[in-house]
């Protein structure tokens, strides 16, 4: 149980380390929390081992004709390291009814202004 909780430990900082733009202690802090490093680092194992929420790679661009007719906003940020722009991208070029928003001083973190600010933005507008 020491080495597993370690191991999430180490798992869970770097995470929290890598999630926004500029380092913030405070994220680090929540990451560095026992309880929240084991659930993030099961959580990550289980996406990993299972290939996320897909059946397989490329599963969401496969089938995107499903969906295209609907609109989207994808929200991104410019350096995001976890998930990477060039994804954003590909998903945009394949739902013609997107709209791609590239956050330039944002990494991944919804907690961040420019991402938080882009996704309520993104959500009014969809007010009927």
């Amino acid at each position: 149980e020491i080495v597993r909780m370690g191991a999430a430990k180490h798992w869970s900082i770097w995470e929290g380390s890598s999630v926004t733009l500029l380092p913030d202690r405070s994220v680090v802090d929540h990451f560095s929390d026992p309880h929240i490093a084991l659930s993030i680092a099961r959580i990550e194992c289980h996406y990993f081992i299972n290939g996320g929420f897909f059946k397989k790679d490329g599963e969401l661009l496969d089938n995107v004709a499903h969906v295209h007719h609907l609109p989207a906003i994808i929200v991104q940020g410019r350096y995001d390291v976890v998930c990477p722009a060039e994804s954003a991208y590909e998903l945009h070029c394949a739902w013609p009814n997107s709209q791609l928003h590239v956050v330039p001083d944002a990494g991944h973190s919804a907690l961040e202004l420019g991402i938080s600010a882009q996704l309520v933005t993104a959500t009014n507008s969809f007010k009927q």
